[in-house]
């Protein structure tokens, strides 16, 4: 299923808006990426609600971020790596954490991501970037 975007080549951040550990996460990514490499977009919005369907997954029931670049996805701990060897040095350095592989990596993101409301909080609103980042959200 092609899904309609705004003209950008490059990753595509696919995040819970409502979660704070996913916002902080979001907020992280637009403070050091300093090229402007990546966009973001909400599961809860129009374009991401639609990037997680046609990748398989409910934008209602959000179980992992994605990293959506060209015909290229990542999810689970793949997608948050990508997103940190994407800002550059120092944060690609945790690119290390590949070696570990992704059959372990992956049940504790999963974990996190099951838990992440209990543990870091829900927005009873969805988390909106500073004017100064809008051009980069999706």
């Amino acid at each position: 299923m092609a899904v309609s975007t705004p003209p950008f080549d490059g990753p595509i951040i696919l995040f819970d808006a409502e979660c704070v550990l996913c916002s902080a996460n979001a907020q992280f990514v637009l403070k050091h990426d300093a090229t402007g490499h990546f966009r973001l977009a909400s599961m809860q919005g129009e374009v991401g609600s639609a990037l997680y369907r046609a990748h398989g997954m409910d934008p209602n029931d959000p179980v992992s971020i994605l990293v959506v670049n060209g015909d290229t996805v990542r999810q689970d701990s793949d997608a948050v790596l990508s997103i940190y060897e994407g800002l550059g040095y120092p944060w690609r350095l945790l690119g290390v954490f590949r070696l570990v592989p992704a059959i372990l990596r992956d049940p504790v993101y999963r974990w996190i991501a099951r838990n992440r409301y209990r543990l870091f909080g829900k927005r009873a609103e969805c988390w909106l970037a500073p004017p100064a980042y809008r051009d980069r959200i999706l």
